[in-house]
């Protein structure tokens, strides 16, 4: 009985052996995460870029890939994110999508940072030129400062990674910008691809530049993630017109809720929004002068309610607003250039609500009062105890202490009330 039973076993141990290293050499699916990044350069995007980066290292991710469409945006941010890609411990693709798709200015040294940079049928790359924050040149000294610097840094990339360093320099330079089809013809991206699958099976077996991995990704199992919800009002709250917009409410708020006490409603606006342009001028960079003009004009605008100008301050606060506005941002990028017509509609609309309400505040102060002791002056009351001199009167359904100058007063009669003298009135006779 026991030998059929250990023949048994022998023949079960020995399937067993034979399954388990079959089962422990079968490769495992690679894993590779795809963020998608459809919007500007700014600090919102960059703490986003570089999560994204930083989990795909952590997760144990065989590589991550930026699905990359932007207009550019500001170099601080860009640069925060191109030193995320370099110090990646696994590889890093930029791949501009879907068709249609650009990657542009700053866009450019994202895409030449990377391990691999590949684009879409129908997108486009370059543009790099550095502009001012309204979309012009800048200073000619300044220039060629910003732009050596500018060519140089993209230049390094490309060539540290295999590319067309020339043709990186002469996207600062001349802001040349190519197509998907001419930046393969031209070595400055490593490959075209209609689809992210279709690019990770091209790039089987590729090994990198200078990092040297040896990418297998066909067939990778794809993670694809957006920017969350938080981040994407966060990014909205950044744009420069609604710092702008957002200040103006808020000071306009404040200085209602100032000039009348108890409102709560406008105080309440006005803290938010203040509260929000701050936000946005906390996270972009901003000049000093343009600031300090902004806040002249809100003082202006301020004290046209106190001080008799006729208009003037009003005036002249809304030609500060309108220049402050436009020098409120350091050189930025085009994405960050605020519009003319927005900022004179703006301040056209807040010199006309502060006229109005200035206007309106005076012409309260100027009304006879209607509440309070000072509106009892001229009204009649009836003597409830003679006034001989002093005695009481009835006046408003209430007893007051009053007071005659002439001969005494019955009660009964009715008297008018002359002033009021603390809480004692002063009253006379009526004829």
């Amino acid at each position: 009985m026991k030998g059929p039973l250990l023949r048994i076993f022998l023949v079960v141990a020995c399937l067993a052996a034979a399954l388990v290293p079959a089962a422990s050499g079968a490769p495992e699916r690679p894993r590779v995460l795809a963020f998608v990044f459809e919007n500007d350069v700014n600090p919102v995007t960059a703490d986003y870029a570089r999560g994204q980066i930083e989990r795909a290292n952590d997760q144990g991710y065989d590589a991550v890939v930026i699905l990359l469409d932007t207009p550019g945006g500001l170099s601080e941010a860009m640069r925060d994110i191109y030193k995320k890609e370099l110090s990646s411990r696994i590889p890093v693709i930029v791949y501009v999508a879907p068709e249609g798709a650009r990657a542009a200015s700053a866009g450019v040294w994202i895409g030449q940072a990377a391990d691999i940079l590949a684009m879409a049928p129908q997108t486009n790359l370059g543009s790099s030129t550095p502009i001012s924050s309204g979309g012009g040149n800048i200073p000619s000294d300044l220039k060629r400062k910003v732009i050596n610097d500018a060519a140089k840094s993209l230049r390094g990339l490309a060539e540290e990674h295999g590319r067309n360093g020339d043709w990186a320099e002469r996207a600062v330079r001349k802001a040349s910008n190519l197509t998907a089809r001419e930046a393969l013809e031209m070595n400055v991206i490593d490959a075209v691809a209609p689809n992210l699958p279709a690019l990770l099976e091209q790039l089987e077996g590729t090994k990198t530049t200078p990092k040297g991995h040896e990418l297998h990704l066909s067939g990778a199992e794809i993670d694809r993630v957006e920017m969350s919800l938080w981040k994407k009002i966060l990014d909205t709250l950044i744009d420069p017109e609604l710092i702008v917009l957002f200040l103006s409410l808020g000071t306009l708020g404040i200085v209602v809720e100032l000039w009348n006490p108890g409102l709560i409603f406008p105080g309440t606006v006005g803290a938010i929004s203040l509260i929000l342009g701050l936000f946005g001028l906390q996270v972009l960079p901003i000049s000093a002068a343009g600031l300090l003009l902004m806040v002249l004009a809100f003082a202006f605008f301020g004290a046209e309610a106190f001080i008799p100008s006729h208009g003037a301050l009003t005036l002249a606060g809304a030609c500060c607003f309108v220049i402050g506005s436009l020098l409120l941002f350091d050189p930025a990028g085009e994405s960050y250039e605020i519009s003319l017509t927005v900022v004179l509609a703006i301040a056209g609309t807040m010199a006309a609500l502060m006229a109005l309400i200035a206007t309106k505040i005076v012409q309260v102060r100027r009304l006879t009062p209607v509440t309070g002791q000072e509106e009892m002056v001229g009204q009649f009351a009836v003597v409830r105890k003679t006034l001989d001199p002093r005695g009481q009167v009835f006046v408003h359904g209430e007893l007051w202490q009053a007071q005659s100058d002439g001969e005494p007063i019955p009660a009964g009669s009715q008297v008018r009330i002359e002033s009021v003298d603390d809480l004692t009135l002063k009253v006379a006779p009526v004829t």
